[in-house]
């Protein structure tokens, strides 16, 4: 794979097998990119987020809605306490949490983004302000933590993910972990098609790139054993059938109205199962647009 961009290629990581960029950026080059390019449109796309997902509430409540769905699975299973505990790492503005808080969970997380955390706190929601490396500043364990569009941006997942298992994750509990599924084989043949320059490679914003087999892989030597895995729609089908929604704002949204009321008819004629063991088919064959992962501590 020799795909090179601002200076950065892909490479196998050596010791546990995910795709990555290479060289990995230095803490001060990565300061300065977030402070002088991500932070900008991160700014935008932070209040756009928060806009998109009030505008789109039906969408992100299912996305809330099948985690908590699996959560109650495997918290049945295990006969624990009715009352859980759930924290957040990068919870943005909070949505996932507001939804859990209403389902009855004791809610917490931790957020870079200054305007985020303030918004938490109008909300009445505990969030700490800072990123994988405050952790110590979290203090205690929760029996659910959650990390949504977190992992393909850290210099050291494996780090991230040992310091969750060893010092907020509860023996018993269970960590969600919800990443792109890049380098797809959908996405490789959309590419090849219409020429769209790998377009879901995106150094230095994302550094990890991670598939079904990788995840899997990473989490198990990190201390984990997997208990379920599924994937979202694949969007890149789209791409395949014609419609090259990749840098058209206008085709982009329709694509993925389309989804959603793919979704929403299987879900509102009680085939939300269906739905479900469809993704987790789509899983076993690595597509689909994101992974969604539920792990828990070895013992």
């Amino acid at each position: 794979m020799k795909m090179e961009k601002k200076g950065y290629k892909i490479i196998e990581d050596p010791k546990d097998g995910f795709l990555r960029i290479h060289p990995i950026p230095s803490d001060e080059d990565l300061k300065k990119y977030y402070e002088e390019e991500f932070y900008q449109s991160y700014q935008q796309f932070n209040d756009s987020s928060l806009e998109v997902q009030k505008a789109q509430k039906e969408f992100f409540d299912w996305r809330w809605g099948d985690i908590h769905r699996v959560l109650k699975k495997f918290f049945n299973e295990k006969d624990e306490k009715e009352s859980l505990s759930i924290f957040d790492v990068g919870c943005g503005f909070s949505q996932a949490l507001i939804y859990f808080k209403n389902q009855g969970y004791e809610v917490a997380g931790m957020e870079i983004a200054e305007e985020a955390v303030e918004y938490a706190k109008k909300e009445d929601i505990n969030v700490i302000q800072g990123g994988i490396d405050d952790i110590d500043k979290v203090g205690a364990k929760y029996d659910v933590v959650l990390m949504l569009d977190v992992l393909e941006h850290l210099p050291g997942p494996a780090d991230a993910l040992k310091a969750i298992r060893e010092k907020i994750l509860n023996p018993s509990g269970m960590l969600v972990i919800d990443v792109p599924n890049d380098f797809n084989e959908f996405q490789k043949a959309a590419d090849e098609v219409h020429h769209l320059d790998q377009w879901w490679f995106v150094p230095p914003n994302h550094i990890n790139y991670f598939s079904v087999p990788s995840l899997q892989k990473l989490v198990s030597a990190c201390g984990y054993e997997v208990f379920y895995c599924e994937t979202t729609f694949p969007l890149e089908l789209f791409l395949l059938m014609g419609d090259v929604y990749v840098g058209n704002s206008e085709l982009g949204p329709k694509c993925h109205q389309k989804r959603v009321t793919f979704e929403r008819t299987l879900r509102n004629s009680g085939r939300e199962e269906l739905l479900h063991q469809f993704y987790e088919s789509l899983a076993k064959v690595g597509l689909g647009r994101q992974i969604v992962l539920f792990c828990y501590p070895k013992s």
